[in-house]
């Protein structure tokens, strides 16, 4: 396996509704808007079809959460120490960019060696984001434990996310967390990001997340975490209780389009990054489906 040393690193790189909507933003254009897919919804395509892929149906971008269901992407042959400038020509070729690597390192655990495994994990994937110039990781929260009191589970998220900031200072690269598991109400999100954020850290916001479970409408979410979202994950789906089934974008009662909507008009800079959790849900429609169509949808909404 290659270890990545930060400070080499360092040293050497350093120098919207669709068709349900009657028409499009009056006075944005789809060139105003960048997409990108996360390869968490296509677990089974190697790096080249993900790049043509992206290229040939206009994304902008890449979040890499996974390549051919190696989640550690610092095992990944793709990112290895042979490989990695071939990786970053073929992105620059296509005119494509990283734009976050979603790690697996989660937060929320009081037990010293569960703790230092995922710091540990958030510190590699600084390392690698900041070799192949991403500007983000992401990190969960993740649960609250029923072992544990909700301050104090809120208190090591805290500290988690503030340590890989530290870590990251120096890089070009960020850690986000996000709005994931039981870290989805405002006042939870807001608890966290005031005491841990800064240059180094800030939020991903998940919209489908935080409204399946809180039903508080993205007009009243979107003010409170507007000063730490840096990121989106966008996704649509229905509810049946508690069930939750994906879908294509529109076809759901995710407010997702609001969402869109609030960020662009707001002058969001970052990525509106189609998450299709392929992976988890191997029952849902496959990548080339969903993907071609998310990047469809979101053109025609943004005529």
């Amino acid at each position: 396996m290659q270890q990545y040393n930060r400070r080499k690193f360092i040293q050497q790189t350093t120098g919207l509704l669709g068709a349900a909507f009657a028409g499009s933003l009056m006075g944005f254009t789809a060139k105003d808007i960048l997409l990108s897919f996360s390869t968490l919804g296509c677990p089974d395509w190697g790096f080249e079809q993900i790049t043509n892929f992206a290229q040939s149906n206009s994304f902008n971008g890449l979040e890499v959460r996974g390549i051919l269901r190696e989640m550690d992407l610092t095992k990944s042959p793709v990112f290895s120490k042979a490989n990695i400038a071939a990786t970053k020509t073929i992105m620059q070729d296509k005119n494509l960019r990283f734009v976050n690597l979603g790690s697996s390192a989660t937060l929320h655990f009081k037990a010293a060696a569960d703790r230092q495994k995922n710091i540990d994990e958030g510190k590699r994937f600084i390392d690698l984001a900041h070799a192949i110039d991403c500007p983000y990781i992401r990190v969960f929260p993740n649960n609250f434990p029923k072992e544990q009191e909700k301050q104090e589970t809120i208190e090591l998220i805290t500290d988690g996310l503030a340590t890989l900031a530290t870590y990251a200072k120096g890089s070009n690269v960020t850690v986000l967390m996000e709005t994931h598991g039981d870290m989805v109400w405002v006042a939870d999100i807001l608890s966290i990001m005031k005491n841990a954020s800064g240059a180094h850290a800030a939020l991903i916001w998940d919209v489908a997340n935080m409204w399946n479970i809180t039903k508080e409408p993205p007009a009243e979410v979107y003010p409170k975490l507007k000063p730490y979202i840096k990121h989106t994950h966008i996704k649509d789906n229905t509810l049946d209780n508690d069930k939750i089934s994906y879908t294509l974008m529109g076809k759901g009662v995710v407010p997702i389009f609001e969402a869109i909507d609030l960020l662009h008009k707001d002058d969001y800079k970052g990525y509106y990054s189609f998450e299709w959790e392929k992976l988890w849900h191997p029952e849902i429609d496959a990548p080339e489906i969903a993907i071609a169509d998310y990047a469809k949808t979101m053109q025609a909404h943004f005529g």
